[in-house]
């Protein structure tokens, strides 16, 4: 089996409100290394590197789409399960993990024009990092050098849209119970405004997100063990029934609700996403 350590770290206090957390995957083999992810709605910023060179060969997603990443990239919120496949070398990737919004108050970007997709260094005005992430002589320098970049976005102070902010909290805090209507009730707005504005800082509609929040719930549940059945798990998150989840999870995951049950302690973990290899 192929040894990867992973190691996830808080944000710096400063970034809290931009930044879910960091994840560090380390290899040290030789052999090629496949990843497979399953979606958190959430955008990132990932730098994968050995000896100076691109780990990544290329990513795939579910439906199709393949892409050859630089180094260092900007991704949006993605809906569905994809694959990184590495090259055959040891390497190191560290994925910055951002809060839903993050695309519009760091970056100044319509996230709708990036999701799903993603950007080189030179578009998010991160070209200078590259060289200097691959110059860095420990993971120390490199996150030291992360945060600077991102602290100097954060100080450019970026408009940010407190209700899309607030419904962000709603969502997380009532993930089993809240719909787009309660939303819309809440800030009286019509529906079209809603999603409007939802979608230039998110880059998924409001029903989008909600159904990749709850998929990522109920692999919660099933990693906590807490119900015994799926359909006690479809109950609790308020799914229409049984089948509608085992939809889901197949969508979201590429796997069946039995081999994900199977597998979901060695990939889950509830901050940086699922990733098995």
């Amino acid at each position: 089996m192929h040894s990867i350590h992973f190691a996830i770290l808080p944000p710096p206090a400063i970034l809290k409100n931009e930044v879910e957390c960091v994840r560090i995957a380390d290899y040290r083999g030789e052999e090629a290394v496949t990843i497979k992810v399953s979606p958190t709605g959430a955008p990132g910023m990932v730098f994968h590197y050995n000896k100076g060179h691109a780990a990544l060969e290329h990513i795939a997603t579910h439906s199709g789409r393949s892409f050859c990443p630089p180094p260092l990239f900007l991704s949006g919120p993605v809906i569905e399960p994809s694959v990184m496949t590495y090259k055959k070398t040891a390497f190191t990737t560290v994925h910055v993990i951002f809060k839903p919004s993050a695309l519009k108050t760091l970056f100044g970007i319509n996230a709708s024009q990036l999701a799903p997709g993603w950007i080189g260094p030179q578009e998010c005005g991160a070209l200078d990092l590259t060289s200097q992430l691959m110059e860095a002589r420990s993971g120390q320098e490199q996150m030291a050098l992360l945060t600077t970049f991102l602290v100097a976005l954060l100080k450019q102070e970026k408009p940010r849209d407190m209700l899309v902010e607030e419904s962000l909290r709603l969502i997380h805090a009532h993930i089993g119970s809240l719909h787009v209507k309660d939303l819309l009730n809440t800030f009286h707005l019509s529906e079209r405004q809603f999603e409007r504005r939802f979608t230039q800082a998110v880059g998924l509609t409001p029903q989008a997100y909600l159904r990749v929040k709850r998929f990522n719930a109920a692999i919660h549940l099933i990693k906590t063990r807490r119900f015994a059945r799926l359909t006690d798990v479809a109950a609790a998150l308020n799914f229409t029934d049984q089948s509608h989840l085992i939809h889901d999870i197949k969508a979201f995951s590429g796997m069946t609700p039995t081999r994900l049950a199977q597998q979901v302690d060695d990939f889950y973990h509830e901050q940086a996403g699922y990733a098995f290899v």
